[in-house]
């Protein structure tokens, strides 16, 4: 948005000057619109639902390395922790996805299972169900409300 110059002092206020200010405004007005679409709505256990700004929530997205290039049998079980890097207020809403990143078809095969999440982070399991060499990563997003 473009900042309104300082008036100089003595300086007669025009209509150029009014101008500036009424735009100003305008654009800021349309920045801050209460609309419906600009919402994200948060349910969480501890909080219930919230209706916050979406531009107010805090959306973390990250890879969570799980296993490199190692053999596995089948339901074998590597635990997870991914750290958000900043806290939420409350437990935010978390999705973990498993990432075939050596394409094997050991890795192909596999479940995530979310075990715990708190306001800094998500833990949780990978089971491997066939044997092979796997490449695993877990790709989580974390969606909530801002300490």
């Amino acid at each position: 948005m473009a900042k309104v110059p300082l008036p100089e002092r003595g300086q007669p206020i025009d209509v150029a000057y009014i101008y500036q200010i009424t735009n100003a405004l305008n654009q800021l007005s349309d920045q801050v619109s209460s609309a419906t679409y600009k919402y994200t709505t948060v349910d969480t256990v501890s909080a219930g639902k919230q209706n916050i700004k979406t531009s107010d929530a805090r959306i973390v997205a990250g890879i969570e390395p799980v296993v490199s290039g190692r053999n596995v049998n089948a339901l074998d079980v590597q635990p997870f922790t991914y750290r958000y890097g900043a806290d939420f207020k409350y437990p935010p809403v978390v999705t973990a996805t498993p990432v075939n990143v050596g394409l094997t078809q050991a890795g192909e095969d596999v479940t995530v299972v979310i075990t715990s999440v708190n306001t800094s982070s998500v833990s949780g399991v990978v089971r491997f169900n066939k044997t092979g060499v796997v490449s695993t990563s877990v790709n989580v997003i974390a969606v909530g409300v801002p300490n």
